[in-house]
């Protein structure tokens, strides 16, 4: 198992290296770089993109590096020695490719720089927005494997009764409606909408909440969490309850099965004797699968609508504002633990069944 784990972490090196190399090439070919944005700002535009409209085949040039000055749009009438001095306090006054290797060889040491807007080295920024992503991310799949496995179990062993039809349909109507539609729902019906005013619009905490005590602060923090935990969690449950059914169906039908009925033991005993630790390995073992997936995935929309600032809004306003840093620190970030939460998906299968041996499999 040593050997297939090294293997795993020495493939982390060309993957990671891969996707910075296909994201740093796009990057160039977008319009709109930071210097774009300053310029923008200078002019009073506001917006970068507002400078493309009806510029003509000024917005296809190249806006991304160092070169003629004239190159960005709506820079017309400023000095270029403003233009040159911008071009160098972003870095790009040198050629891409020794720009992309300084880049590596910082991250290589876990020196992500700073972000050009916010004045704050990238990794503390994330570190500033972690708590809530792992906020939603953690306590959804909680609540989904909580929910999603006893449903799932209990769908397997009543298949086809008029219980696994009915919820069926409500876990097929789950999982077609958008987790953003829902968050809307959600806030209208339950956060000061058209009906109740139950639950708060933004935060994880209340204002006062350095004066509450330590049961008024954990149900301070549960009442705010609520809506967009139950937002995230909504497709999450959908899919795992499926799985879960479908995976002790198929354990079900087998002869070992068949076997211990033979023998005269309890349904009971059969279910959680012997199914359910194989039934359970998909689901058990893709926890930390499920979690990033839920921790990454789909948390912009769920961040902005409930006014949460964690990773995936800053992810999508450094995308917007062309935070280079931020952009490229955080995807180096996600990449490498993404590749590595791959491994432990592999160890927990280890874990859960130790008969699995994926050193034997390769060979």
């Amino acid at each position: 198992m040593g050997a297939y784990i090294l293997r795993r972490l020495l493939l982390i090196i060309p993957t990671l290296l891969g996707i910075m190399v296909i994201n740093f090439v796009l990057v160039q070919f977008v319009p709109g770089g930071p210097v774009e944005q300053v310029i923008a700002n200078m002019q009073g535009q506001g917006d970068v993109f507002e400078g493309f409209a009806g510029s003509g085949n000024d917005a296809g040039q190249d806006m991304t590096g160092g070169g003629d000055n004239e190159q960005y749009v709506g820079a017309r009438g400023l000095p270029p020695e403003l233009i040159a001095e911008l071009e160098q306090q972003f870095g790009l006054d040198k050629p891409p490719l020794e720009r992309f290797f300084n880049m590596m060889w910082n991250y290589m040491r876990f020196d992500f720089g700073e972000s050009y807007f916010r004045k704050i080295d990238v990794l503390d920024l994330v570190l500033e927005k972690m708590p809530v992503s792992i906020t939603l991310g953690l306590w959804s799949t909680l609540i989904a494997y909580l929910i999603s496995i006893p449903l799932g179990i209990r769908k397997a062993v009543y298949d086809g009764s008029s219980f696994d039809t009915w919820t069926s349909g409500i876990i097929i109507v789950a999982y077609a409606i958008p987790a953003f539609l829902f968050a809307i729902m959600l806030l209208v019906l339950f956060a000061g909408g058209s009906y109740f005013s139950i639950f708060p619009l933004r935060g994880l905490t209340s204002d006062n909440w350095e004066q509450l005590s330590l049961v008024g602060k954990v149900l301070d923090y549960f009442w705010h969490i609520a809506l967009p935990v139950l937002a995230s969690t909504i497709a999450a449950f959908a899919t795992l309850t499926l799985l879960t059914k479908n995976s002790f169906l198929d354990e079900i039908k087998k002869h070992y099965v068949m076997t211990a009925r033979a023998k005269g033991l309890s349904e009971r005993k059969v279910l959680y004797g012997h199914i359910f630790r194989n039934a359970m390995l998909i689901v058990i073992a893709g926890f930390p699968a499920v979690f990033i997936g839920v921790f990454f995935g789909g948390s912009v929309l769920i961040e902005t609508i409930f006014s949460l600032d964690g990773l995936g809004r800053l992810g999508f306003e450094a995308a917007v504002g062309r935070d280079y840093p931020v952009m490229f620190g955080t995807l180096f970030l996600f990449g490498l633990i993404s590749l590595l939460v791959n491994i432990l998906s592999d160890l927990m299968y280890v874990l859960v069944d130790p008969r699995i041996d994926f050193e034997k499999r390769e060979g």
